[in-house]
């Protein structure tokens, strides 16, 4: 499978899991889940060089 197919997949797949939860009414879920994408997405800017981004020559 090809780059785009596999996100294109992973992004369908996390849309079903999530309206699925959205139709079961599992909100807590939702705010767990939300809450740990949250801490990720902090934890992968705060650990990232952004100092070499424009270094590149």
């Amino acid at each position: 499978m090809s780059r785009r197919t596999k996100i294109l997949l992973s992004l369908l797949s996390t849309g079903g899991v999530i309206g699925t939860l959205v139709y079961l009414q599992q909100i807590a879920v939702l705010y767990i889940l939300a809450t740990i994408a949250l801490i990720v997405l902090l934890l992968i800017v705060a650990f990232s060089d952004l100092e070499e981004v424009g270094k590149s020559f």
